[in-house]
Order: structure tokens, then C-alpha cells, then sequence
């Protein structure tokens, strides 16, 4: 029977940290501010902001949302953001995915300042991450190294299998991984025997947005697993990436849908923001 690793207590940890920092710094008449923008009516994106929103109003983090139309004109959301990087007393900026069609999501993520891309998705940040010389990461695999260290698994030499190659969630989740000492494996739909090589993992993470693409015959004894994927089954129900019910029965800890990746996410953008704000203000 696996642990279970409630990414639901990790992360109020991680933001009673937050508020206690935030609360320092307005003590020192310096105020924490992200400022998000969300574009259209996407149900999901809603959602997300609004868990952002709540989560800023807890840290004691001004939250500033910018909704604009589905047909909003790529000149107006690059003039937003350019008007965001000038505010001074705007430390992050976020602007939601996905996009409407006929916006560019790489220019709108790279039109936003280094130094306030608490998201960590420009190129400047990406980069600082293959050098652990990095001011930001991005909040999901950071969120995963967070709970690792609070649950005492040290990727030290461990074979540390990562299902997914994506820029936001599976590259820099193998380099965090790296930077840990572990050796590493990054699989993807051309990994040839993929059932023999995450078998061999000792912690597994699936970021491959397939619900219950992950199964018993997948995973090695004694494995800690990661579920990054946020899916629907058959009947609507909300499901990550692995099949819990009958990898739980292997593992040796596995973190739940809901409840286990999606909260770390959010925390770890509280952590982002507040980072940037010290930073701007020459405190760290």
C-alpha cells in the first residue's frame, strides 16, 4: 500500500511560508503584486485564475486580473504586457493558457520581462535552468521537487524516469531531476520498449495528459510516482495519468488526482511572485 503524498498539505506549507514573507515585506512598506491576464471565455482557464486569485488573496499577494475579448488583436495584448513590464509595482505577470486562435502564444510569453515571468516560460529562464543558475522555475516541476524534499526522497542516484518532453512540464522536470543527482530518462511516443524503461524507474513521472495511460505492468516495486496529467475518463470524472486504483497497490508512494500535483502548482507561483518582488526590491 503506497503513501499517499498530499500535494493538498505540501502546499499550504508552502504558502504559509509565502504569507509570513509577503506580511515581512509590507511590514517594510514594500507590496507583492502579480498581475494576470487571462484572454476569452476558456471554462478551464476561468478556473485556473480564479484558484489563483483566491490563493493570492491567502498569501496577502494583490492580485490584478486583465479579461480581455476571445477577439482581442495581438497589438493590444503585447501593448498590455509591454504596459505591465513598465508598472513598477507589478512584480509577476502571468497571461493564461491556451490563447485564442490567431494569438501567438511563443511572442506573448516571450514579450513578457524576464524578471517578472513567474511562470518561467521566456527563454532567458528556460535557459538559466539547464545551469541551475536560475531565478525562477516553472511551478509545476518545481512543485514536484517541493514535495519530494518535504516527503524525504532524495533523487541521488536514483533512475528517475520522466513520460513527457514538454518545454513547461517534462524538459525541465528532467534537468530539476539532473540537478539532484539523478540519472535520468526522458520517454516520449517514439520510446521504443517504453513499459521496460519505466519499470526501471525508481521515481516516475507521467506528464503525458493520457488518462490512465499509466499501468501496473509500467511500474517497478517499490516506485515513488508522480501524476502530473489532469484528465477526464469515460464517465467525466477527473483522473491524472496513472491507473491509481492498481499502481497504488506497487508503489511506494503516488500523489493523487486531485489533490496531489494541481495544488504545488499554484503555491509554487505564490513562491515565484514573491521571489520577484524581493528580487526587484534588492533583497535577495
Amino acid at each position: 500500500m503506497a503513501k499517499i503524498i498530499d500535494g493538498k498539505k505540501i502546499s499550504a506549507a508552502v504558502r504559509d511560508g509565502v504569507k509570513a514573507e509577503v506580511e515581512i515585506l509590507k511590514q517594510q512598506g514594500i507590496n507583492t503584486c502579480l498581475a494576470v491576464i487571462i484572454v476569452g471565455d476558456d471554462p478551464a482557464s476561468k478556473i485556473y485564475v480564479a484558484n489563483k486569485e483566491r490563493a493570492c488573496e491567502y498569501t496577502g499577494i494583490e492580485s490584478r486580473k486583465y479579461a480581455l475579448p476571445a477577439d482581442t488583436k495581438m497589438e493590444d495584448l503585447l501593448a498590455l504586457i509591454d504596459e505591465l513590464n513598465n508598472d513598477k509595482t507589478v512584480n509577476g505577470i502571468l497571461c493564461q493558457l491556451p490563447l485564442p486562435k490567431g494569438l501567438d502564444e511563443k511572442r506573448v510569453i516571450e514579450a513578457i520581462s524576464p524578471q517578472k515571468d513567474v511562470d518561467a516560460f521566456c527563454h532567458e529562464n528556460v535557459g538559466k535552468i539547464m545551469t541551475g543558475e536560475y531565478d525562477f522555475l516553472p511551478c509545476t516541476p518545481a512543485g514536484i521537487m517541493e514535495m519530494l524534499a518535504y516527503e524525504g526522497i532524495d533523487p541521488a542516484g536514483k533512475n528517475c524516469v520522466v513520460i513527457g518532453r514538454s518545454n513547461i512540464v517534462g524538459k525541465p522536470m528532467g534537468m530539476l531531476l539532473l540537478h539532484k543527482n539523478g540519472t535520468v530518462t526522458i520517454c516520449h511516443s517514439r520510446t521504443r520498449d517504453l513499459k521496460e524503461v519505466t519499470k526501471r524507474a525508481e521515481i516516475l513521472v507521467s506528464a503525458v495528459g493520457r488518462a490512465n495511460f499509466v499501468t501496473a505492468d509500467m511500474v517497478g516495486e517499490g516506485a515513488v510516482v508522480i501524476d502530473v496529467g489532469m484528465n477526464r475518463d469515460e464517465q467525466g470524472k477527473l483522473c491524472g495519468d496513472v491507473a491509481y486504483d492498481e499502481v497504488e497497490k506497487i508503489a511506494s508512494a503516488i500523489t493523487p488526482v486531485p489533490g496531489g500535483v494541481g495544488p504545488m502548482t499554484i503555491a509554487v507561483l505564490m513562491k515565484n511572485t514573491l521571489t520577484a518582488a524581493k528580487r526587484q526590491n534588492n533583497l535577495n
